[in-house]
């Protein structure tokens, strides 16, 4: 738990900069995802500060994953939004209401709850045919990016943060499905590219979603995409469970947890500066 925490500081943190990033990127002209929208955040250095980040959490994130049941790991990601939240509220001096403070607690009441009732890792092995619907589930992610553009703007953004979530989701799926890191074992192993395809899609459909839409609809969908369903695939397909008589109290830490991260959903990215303030050049 303390890797999945430790991941869930360097991506809250990471969104920060990757947002202002993606917002200072030149738009395209279409509504949909926009390919070409990466390699133009790429140019800006805090998106690059907020990759090397997010590379860092990626390694925490697989120790976790490798560590704990897919479920706490997954609440504990989500939590990256109380994170960011504080990060603005300390660095971007962004007023945090009554509420929102009150979510941040009731995150952390959620992570302390899921660390007392999350048991061991399943041992079962995911099967051949679970690492092949993983590469279906990046397919799947990808048509629905592609056909996002015809949606209006919320909605368009929400189904781009699902679909980004879904594919983060997929991320946590093949940590777990790649049982040896042999060359020739990842190379033989769906999951693999599972794996890299599903992730680079997830940061590509996030960018575009950030950069295009409502910032909250795009949150809550991820939130959703990368708790919900890797949570049902781990219980369901790898055999994660809980401590003896304490499901109840897993299933509850987990909502807690999710609901949070939800009511901070906002600090998917932070608010753009406030117009009437005077710039340093007007000084």
């Amino acid at each position: 738990m303390v890797c999945a925490l430790a991941a869930a500081v360097c991506f809250g943190t990471a969104s920060v900069l990757q947002a202002v990033a993606a917002r200072a990127a030149e738009p395209g002209t279409g509504s949909g995802v926009d390919p070409a929208l990466l390699l133009r955040a790429l140019r800006q250095w805090r998106y690059l500060a907020g990759l090397g980040l997010d590379g860092i959490g990626f390694v925490f994130q697989i120790i976790a994953l490798r560590s704990i049941p897919i479920y706490a790991a997954g609440a504990a990601l989500a939590a990256s939004l109380a994170v960011t939240a504080v990060v603005a509220a300390r660095l971007l001096k962004v007023r945090l209401s009554g509420t929102e403070w009150g979510a941040v607690g009731v995150v952390c009441l959620g992570l302390a709850l899921l660390a007392l009732a999350s048991g061991a890792e399943g041992s079962r092995p995911g099967s051949t045919a679970l690492k092949w619907s993983m590469l279906g589930v990046v397919a799947a992610v990808l048509l629905v990016g592609a056909l996002a553009g015809r949606l209006p703007d919320r909605a368009r953004a929400l189904v781009l943060g699902l679909g980004a979530g879904t594919g983060f989701g997929v991320v946590e799926v093949a940590v777990r499905l790649i049982d040896g890191f042999a060359p020739g074992a990842l190379v033989a192993n769906p999951a693999t590219y599972a794996l890299l395809v599903g992730g680079g899609a997830a940061f590509l459909l996030l960018t575009s979603a950030l950069q295009r839409g409502s910032v909250t609809a795009a949150t809550a969908g991820l939130v959703l995409g990368e708790t919900i369903g890797p949570a049902v695939v781990g219980v369901v397909w790898l055999g994660d469970r809980t401590r003896d008589g304490l499901a109840w109290l897993a299933v509850l830490g987990f909502a807690v947890a999710v609901s949070g991260a939800l009511a901070l959903a906002r600090f998917g990215e932070p608010p753009p500066p406030d117009p009437a303030e005077p710039s340093p050049a007007g000084v």
